[in-house]
């Protein structure tokens, strides 16, 4: 299988300023864990023959130890206006069954939690925002640097791409029952494909 796919994500978590996972360090959420939803849309994709251009998904995690320890509980949620051939190709990249990046992380999952179908909703601009039916609202608000830009985090051993805005992203969530009141949030361009450039990091998704 081939496939690959672009475009921009927002997430938040339920961990403390600043989230510790990216660089495998311990949840600082309740009772030690990481709980959290990370909104995607896909700007251009496909799977082979299947074009997945124009679809909002969400990864939804539980994360009960630093990540490299494995034990993940693992959700997805497909925007409802994808068709049944779009949802079907995600679940397999997301899955892990299609190789690259989420081929990686899959040996790290202990419990896929399925793929359900809802509203998804992303916004793009100075502070992106996320909604998924009524499970899910939250915007992100980046933390500010010394000169006023952005505060990122850069060549981290996990992320979702190489560079990454963090911040502020409060909202409650309830999908998958993995309840959670959110406080760091993070946003970036993104970049997946089944054939990542050699010096992309292995367990970078």
């Amino acid at each position: 299988m081939s496939w690959e796919m672009s475009g921009k994500y927002v997430g938040n978590c339920s961990c403390q300023l600043i989230c510790p996972c990216p660089v495998d360090g311990l949840p600082t959420g309740p009772n030690g864990e990481c709980r959290g939803v990370n909104v995607f849309h896909i700007a251009s994709g496909k799977l082979d023959d299947t074009d997945l251009s124009g679809i909002d998904f969400v990864f939804c995690n539980w994360f009960p130890s630093n990540l490299s320890a494995g034990g993940w509980k693992v959700g997805v949620v497909i925007d409802d206006s994808a068709s049944e051939a779009q949802a079907s190709a995600l679940e397999t990249i997301l899955h892990g069954e299609a190789g690259g990046p989420f081929g990686d992380l899959a040996a790290l999952y202990g419990n896929w939690l399925g793929v359900e179908r809802a509203k998804v909703t992303f916004s793009d601009g100075d502070t992106p925002s996320a909604s998924v039916a009524e499970h899910v609202n939250f915007t992100f608000e980046p933390l500010s640097g010394p000169d006023g830009g952005v505060t990122t985090i850069r060549n981290a051993m996990f992320g979702f791409a190489p560079e990454f805005l963090i911040g502020k992203a409060s909202g409650h969530s309830d999908l998958f029952g993995l309840d959670f009141d959110g406080i760091y949030g993070e946003t970036a361009d993104f970049t997946f494909a089944s054939e990542m450039a050699e010096n992309a990091p292995k367990l970078r998704a």
